[in-house]
């Protein structure tokens, strides 16, 4: 056969494809623009959800999945995938991560299709006198890159399971009016945690009691076999545990003092809301080098991920102690109290980030404070950190044209935003701007109460009602501001707008100075800076020549219209040489502190893509590290704040 004949033929066969598929799959073809309802608040109809998941190829990153989702009338029926996944505040659902779908209906396959309009909502034509949908599906976990849930999760000896990746549900009802009953199998020899509860174990198959699909995705599961659980709450009638898997036994292996730490930080976090609102509380820990690192909030649990050595490595454990502490703040700040705008009935309706600045900024600004308060970490080290974050705050150039209230605005494209021009593009700094803010405010109450009143006081009265409820309570704008006028009269409204929508030059939160603390800059980083050059393998100049980069000399982020930036420097440029010499981050340090006091300029040869090219930086102030001094004759706010209740 020719090869004109052969093009000819497979032209007229996809043709004929192309004219018979409108009949052959009509039924779907017109489902596929049916309106979804508006969802019911009652229970879904249909009855219970199951679901059996097995984790049996994880370390191969495969999760086989079968679920039945029982229908209760015949015709259009549509499915979701859950797409706003609480706490990473984006359309962030990882459908593309699954694959192999078939949908049967007593024992007959059947077609369905994808929503034109919205990727996560799928279509099928049920028969006549079927009540039962079976799904057999593999999530197949990430391997590399990604945020949250579509990070890696997956390691040869344990895996990271977030529910909402494995499931689909029906349309149209609220999803905490939808039971599912899952069933989960484990490799050999794992162990587990999780916040759901355990109707009975067989070997290595843990089948869960019925539980409503709001909370399926809310309580995610970790397992491995390396795993240790350490009681933090000795005797209380309200459990708390610290789950741990690793890459290896000693990766699991927590020292006495780590345990009275977290012990006391369970004493601290209740002293401060005086409340609870989970039936028991799980951390789950997974420490490896091959998953993603990051942390998620749920009600009764935290998906906190970090490298293996984290609990043996004291820089990178200081470093990161902030993780747990801010994750349980939220089971109060972001589960049990929610903004109004960042509920929904369910895991499919937008999500609107507006109030992100008391979301993960007061949950973050909580979070240094309690971690210092549990003797997680010391007053000084509290000091360095908030230094460090007052320092980069102050230097965002692109406060110029982007507001703090923009950045939790725009969530769902700052998360995911490239990491280039970070400085004057701004991301997410609702979080590390928001801990400013937040101390601003209780620096104030603090000053205008005489000492008498304190945030401490509002997170009593905002968060400490329906205790042991795990009822989700909303809240507004103005609830904020009635809450805080409750504490002490004053125009919050005005305080917070002129720093939330404030676009300028300078740093508009003054909480360290009311405080009794000014940042200094000496040419020494602090043990904070250390460890946070020594996790990133870089080194930062952004105070000082106006630029960061990795160890082997990648351009990670350049100060707008900085000494750098003027010289022509770029993120994604890579300097190959300093003076004259190879790049090191030792000899770029070293030029940086020889150009004082010289007129000569700091020579960098740098490549762009293919091209070289010489700089040079006409910059002579030498290095710039930021640290905490007391400002003399004024109250110590601030070491007030930090004192443990």
């Amino acid at each position: 056969m020719s090869r004109s004949t052969l093009r000819r033929l497979l032209y007229a066969f996809a043709l004929t494809c192309v004219f018979a598929a409108p009949c052959a799959f009509a039924a779907v073809a017109s489902a596929s623009s049916a309106p979804v309802k508006h969802p019911s608040d009652q229970p879904y109809p249909g009855g219970m959800l199951t679901l059996d998941l097995d984790l049996t190829r994880a370390p191969d990153r495969i999760f086989e999945v079968h679920e039945t989702i029982p229908v209760a009338h015949d015709g259009s029926f549509a499915l979701y995938y859950p797409k706003w996944i609480p706490g990473e505040h984006a359309p962030s659902g990882p459908i593309n991560n699954i694959a192999g779908l078939i949908i049967k209906a007593n024992g007959q396959q059947l077609h369905w299709r994808r929503d034109l309009a919205d990727m996560f909502t799928l279509y099928v034509d049920v028969p006549k006198g079927v009540r039962k949908l079976d799904l057999q599906f593999q999530f197949l976990s990430p391997g590399g890159g990604g945020q949250f849930g579509a990070s890696p999760s997956t390691s040869n000896d344990l895996a990271d399971v977030e529910f909402n990746q494995v499931a689909f549900y029906p349309a149209g009802y609220y999803s905490r009016r939808v039971m599912i009953e899952p069933t989960v199998i484990l490799p050999r020899h794992w162990k587990f945690a999780t916040a759901l509860d355990v109707a009975s174990q067989s070997g290595n198959v843990v089948h869960f009691k019925p539980v409503s699909f709001n909370n399926f995705v809310d309580s995610p599961l970790i397992a491995g076999k390396h795993f240790k659980r350490v009681d933090l709450a000795p005797g209380a009638k309200v459990p708390v545990h610290l789950n741990i898997v690793g890459d290896s036994a000693a990766d699991v292996n927590t020292s006495t003092s780590q345990v009275r730490e977290h012990r006391n930080l369970v004493t601290q976090i209740l002293a401060l809301f005086g409340s609870h609102h989970y039936h028991h509380y799980d951390f789950l820990l997974t420490l490896s080098n091959h998953v993603g690192h990051f942390g998620l909030e749920h009600h009764q649990s935290s998906d906190d991920r970090l490298a293996a050595s984290y609990l043996t490595d004291d820089q990178m454990y200081m470093r990161a102690a902030t993780l747990m502490p801010h994750e349980w703040v939220h089971s109060w700040n972001g589960k049990f109290r929610r903004p109004a705008d960042l509920w929904t009935p369910n895991f499919n309706m937008v999500k609107r980030d507006d109030m992100l600045w008391v979301y993960e900024g007061l949950t973050d600004y909580w979070a240094g404070v309690l971690t210092t308060r549990s003797g997680l970490w010391t007053a000084d080290q509290y000091h360095d950190a908030i230094a460090s974050i007052a320092a980069a705050m102050a230097h965002r150039t692109g406060r110029q044209w982007r507001s703090l209230q923009d950045t939790a605005d725009a969530a769902r494209l700052t998360y995911a935003g490239a990491s280039g021009w970070a400085n004057w593009r701004r991301r997410t700094d609702f979080y590390p701007e928001g801990q400013l803010l937040w101390l601003d405010v209780d620096t104030k109450i603090r000053q205008l109460s005489h000492g008498r009143h304190s945030l401490d006081d509002f997170a009593h009265a905002f968060y400490g009602m329906d205790n042991g409820s795990d009822v989700t309570r909303t809240y507004t704008y103005q609830d904020v501001i009635d809450s805080l006028n409750k504490v002490q009269p004053y125009d919050w409204n005005q305080f917070l707008r002129s720093r939330l929508d404030y676009t300028g030059d300078k740093l508009p939160e003054h909480g360290l100075a009311r405080g009794g603390w000014k940042v200094v800059y000496t040419d020494k980083p602090s043990a904070y800076d250390k460890a946070s050059q020594s996790m990133g393998r870089g080194t930062d100049l952004d105070y000082s020549a106006g630029f960061s980069v990795s160890s082997n000399g990648h351009v990670y982020d350049v100060q707008w219209k900085g000494p750098a930036f003027r010289a022509g420097l770029v993120p994604g440029m890579e300097i190959t040489a300093v003076d004259g010499k190879s790049f090191t981050s030792k000899g770029l340090k070293q030029a940086v502190t020889r150009a004082v006091g010289s007129t000569a300029p700091i020579r960098l040869l740098v490549k762009n893509i293919d091209r070289f090219r010489s700089l040079e930086i006409d910059y002579h102030g030498g290095l710039k590290y930021p640290h905490l001094k007391r400002i003399k004759g004024t109250p110590d706010r601030l070491d007030r704040i930090l004192k443990a209740r």
